[in-house]
């Protein structure tokens, strides 16, 4: 059946006619309304609520200055007639003849770095105001994947400069792949195409960083924001707006939410403002950010024969880092501990049947097993994608009764400040040379990451909470 096509009004502008006429045959006006003026926000955002927007402006930062990058660089990395690659001297090429070349490359350097921070903030809002909870569970599922993809995407980009921490960095973590049992071997080989990082690898990761990925990660950013405009926005207290018992107007829309277009357009406006300020400072006055951003081991051609004295990722990868590191033999000795302990408590103590018990004494058996089987390098890659992992699944590990963090006890509050800490903890150890010291710290911070998260069935449900209101709590300012 054919769709029915609406005609403009008599007299009406050529503005309006056009419009009309793009409507019968794409649904714009219709989405327009649907996400933009029609879609109802809670009215009690608060400035936790702008760095989706801003995310979302870094992703665009990031392909247009992507597209103007690829039109220079060549992902080659054979010697030029000079003895340096040609990945390198075509950066430095960007970097030096390409009118405003250099521009574009700091906006892109510092763009990746910001990325993750905006993210990050994005992300530890959902979780200290439960944007992870029913019926938002697609939502956070979307948002982690694209974390993990933009993970992948930084990774395989950091390669392309082709300097020396580019090319020992992705030596470093293409050969943990090999600690993989059985399939080690082949799968750091079908990884960097040949039998060690070289013109191979570059092309393989130029062409998913160019293209693969990005794709992927558009895709997954479209999907993320289809499954949030359905099940609506959440807000600082946990009150849903959408659902047959939220008050609404005589349009049915609810007294609660107020329309994303004009109100919170301008508001993302005014951060995106603050936000693009501190941006072109660093851009133009600091794009090394100190060697954070852009290391000065970069700046120097890649090197096969004479390895840095420290090799170590980008900020935005060193708690992982820290976390692969903090996995030694002596971390797998006190797993196995832990985990014969825990299995004794549970016998010994827990209200269990006589097949259960019986069970948890296998499986804490077989999990002691496996953990002396492999070496720890093996471990340390598995904690390392674990830490990403676990993400997903805190839908199903919060069982507190409330959503916000304002209802919570108070302790809870503290509990998040502490993974926080901890977590810069390890992003600053991962950047430092390995020490005793540190190695400690980091196995400490390590434990206490993943006792957040497979603790938190029990300790979410502790403590005095509060009564969340029926209705939003909303202040003007």
């Amino acid at each position: 059946m054919a769709a029915e096509f609406k005609e403009a009004p008599a007299g009406a502008s050529a503005g309006t006619r056009l419009m009309t006429w793009v409507d019968n045959r794409f649904p714009a006006s219709k989405m327009y309304k649907e996400h933009m003026s029609e879609y109802y926000a809670p009215k009690n955002f608060n400035w936790w609520y702008i760095f989706g927007s801003l995310a979302l402006l870094v992703l665009v930062i990031q392909v247009v200055t992507g597209i103007f990058l690829v039109m220079h660089y060549k992902p080659d990395a054979t010697l030029n007639a000079s003895g340096i690659p040609i990945a390198f001297a075509s950066v430095e090429y960007i970097m030096r003849d390409v009118p405003s070349g250099w521009l574009i490359r700091n906006m892109h350097s510092t763009g990746a770095s910001c990325f993750f921070l905006v993210v990050y903030l994005h992300m530890f809002r959902g979780m200290i105001y439960g944007s992870y909870r029913k019926p938002r569970e697609l939502v956070w599922i979307f948002g982690c994947a694209i974390f993990l993809c933009l993970m992948a995407e930084a990774f395989m980009g950091y390669l392309l400069p082709w300097g020396q921490m580019s090319y020992w960095g992705a030596q470093v973590i293409v050969n943990l792949f090999s600690a993989v049992p059985y399939i080690g071997p082949d799968l750091a080989l079908l990884i960097r195409g040949d039998y060690v990082v070289g013109d191979a690898t570059l092309n393989r990761f130029f062409s998913f960083h160019v293209i693969a990925v990005p794709l992927v990660l558009i895709g997954l950013v479209v999907a993320h924001i289809i499954a949030l405009h359905e099940v609506g926005s959440n807000n600082p207290d946990g009150v849903e707006i959408k659902g047959p018992k939220t008050p609404k107007d005589a349009n049915g829309h609810s007294v609660d939410g107020i329309p994303f277009h004009p109100y919170y357009t301008v508001h993302d406006l005014y951060g995106t403002c603050l936000f693009l300020m501190v941006f072109c400072a660093i851009v133009f006055f600091a794009p090394e950010m100190g060697g954070y951003f852009l290391e000065a081991n970069n700046f120097i051609p890649a090197d096969p024969l004479k390895t840095p004295l420290h090799i170590a990722p980008v900020w935005y990868f060193t708690p992982f880092y820290s976390m692969l590191r903090a996995t030694t033999d002596v971390m797998v000795n006190v797993l196995s501990g832990i985990i014969g302990i825990a299995a004794v408590v549970g016998v010994l103590k827990g209200r269990f049947s006589g097949a259960a018990k019986v069970g948890l004494l296998v499986i804490a058996a077989v999990a002691v097993f496996l953990l002396k089987t492999y070496d720890a390098k093996f471990w340390g890659v598995v904690v390392m994608g674990g830490a990403v992992v676990i993400l997903f699944f805190l839908p199903w590990l919060d069982h507190s009764p409330v959503k916000s963090i304002r209802y919570r006890p108070d302790w809870h509050l503290y509990l998040y400040v502490v993974f926080v800490l901890y977590f810069l903890v390890l992003g600053y150890l991962g950047i430092q040379p390995p020490t005793e010291a540190g190695t400690i710290v980091s196995q400490i911070g390590t434990l206490f990451y993943f006792g957040f998260f497979l603790l938190m069935p029990w300790w979410s449900q502790l403590g005095k909470f509060k009564t969340p209101p029926d209705r939003i709590t909303f202040h003007a300012h």
